[in-house]
């Protein structure tokens, strides 16, 4: 009997320990490492409830220390638990007003890889009759192969041809693998076409319909809000060349549970229909300059950008064209997540548009990108679509998107 009460206590003691520890996992998680602040603008309070009710603010460095009118420059600001236990610093950058174009146009978007990514690995049968898998353990899924025995491979093409003139001699493979550069031998394998072959899967491009997001006033833009993945890999493609083009979208597949829909286009692969060209594709969207073409597609006013101390839970607007033209729809931001260790799903939000809801369900494929402004500014673009539940997605930070 004792020890069984002795093993209860031990639970009793060690519960509230447990529960310390986790309240102060999910409390360091939601303060944000970072933050940016619009010169002269109070630089306390930049936490939301009920984050306010916790975590006293303190700045501990500034140019203007004892003053919350800051000049540009860098802040650190302490955080400390019920004003008593340093909890946590966070690193404020202080900057002038931004203003941008807020987007809303569907784009088509082409993206050639730097070299040929390997997909995966196949077995082939040889003239022989033996059936073989010459790259298994040697190439792997998710590699770019940018040479063939010292020779550039820009495509599938470049590929094929080479190991057509190996004669079936081992070949040496350049691979950039993680971002390391590696050299990999294997032998291709005669098939009974007399073909030589590696055995495996590549893919040299990628093209879709997403959403632009915002233009600068040189020209500079951003769109989709996510990183352009491989749809076998899953890992991110790694940039060569791309381009923005003129797209125009013919029909809207609504979404419903476990459905998501789809806007479906036509891109115009044509000199004409050049909006301009993808230089960046990175985790928060991809990135580069409008053409002179693609400039004069975008007219309108500039917005302020906000940060995302600024954003909260409620009423804010997306900018879409599914209608054929871009106008504002009326969304709720349900969670905003400043700490959120995913850019990509920093904000929880669900369309109450009517007309939106009625012509799309919700959010649909190619929408990445909508811009969400709240109050007249812009704050983020919607990223994805909950599988189960097409009138909810998630969203970023614009602020992530233009650091990007």
């Amino acid at each position: 009997m004792w020890k069984k009460h002795s093993g209860r206590r031990a639970v009793c003691l060690l519960l509230p320990v447990f529960l310390a520890v986790c309240f102060g996992i999910l409390l360091w998680n939601a303060i944000p490492d970072t933050m940016h602040v619009v010169e002269g603008r109070d630089i306390e309070g930049v936490l939301n409830f009920p984050l306010d009710a916790l975590v006293q603010e303190e700045v501990v460095e500034a140019a203007g220390q004892g003053s919350s009118n800051i000049p540009e420059g860098q802040v650190r600001i302490q955080c400390s638990l019920f004003g008593v236990i340093p909890f946590k610093s966070i690193q404020v950058n202080v900057c002038g007003e931004t203003f941008v174009y807020p987007g809303g146009d569907p784009v088509g978007i082409y993206m050639k890889t730097k070299g040929v990514l390997v997909i995966g690995t196949g077995e082939v049968a040889g003239a022989d009759g033996i059936v073989k898998e010459p790259a298994l353990n040697i190439i792997r899924s998710g590699d770019y192969i940018v040479e063939a025995d010292g020779t550039a491979v820009e495509t599938k093409e470049d590929l094929m041809q080479c190991v057509a003139q190996s004669g079936g001699r081992e070949m040496v493979l350049t691979v950039n693998r993680n971002d390391e550069t590696t050299s990999l031998k294997v032998s291709p394998v005669m098939t009974e076409g007399q073909e030589y072959k590696l055995g495996i899967w590549v893919r040299d491009d990628t093209q879709g319909i997403g959403t632009l997001t915002y233009v600068e006033e040189d020209g500079t833009f951003g769109a989709l809000g996510h990183g352009i993945s491989d749809v076998d890999t899953g890992t991110l493609l790694e940039l060569e060349d791309g381009t923005l083009y003129h797209t125009d979208i013919l029909s809207v597949m609504k979404g419903s549970q476990g459905a998501p829909g789809e806007l479906a286009g036509v891109i115009r692969y044509r000199r004409d229909a050049v909006l301009g060209k993808i230089a960046e594709n990175t985790a928060c969207g991809i990135f580069g300059v409008l053409s002179e073409a693609g400039m004069e597609e975008e007219p309108g006013e500039t917005v302020e950008v906000a940060f995302k101390q600024d954003v909260r839970a409620g009423e804010a607007v997306i900018r879409s064209a599914v209608g054929g033209e871009v106008r504002e729809y009326g969304i709720v931001i349900e969670k905003v997540n400043v700490g959120s260790g995913d850019v990509n799903k920093s904000m929880v939000i669900r369309v109450t548009d009517e007309e939106l809801l009625e012509v799309t369900g919700g959010i649909v494929q190619g929408m990445s990108g909508s811009p969400i402004l709240q109050d007249g500014k812009l704050i983020g673009a919607v990223t994805h679509v909950f599988v189960n539940d097409p009138t909810k997605g998630y969203g970023i930070f614009i602020e992530n998107m233009l650091e990007h």
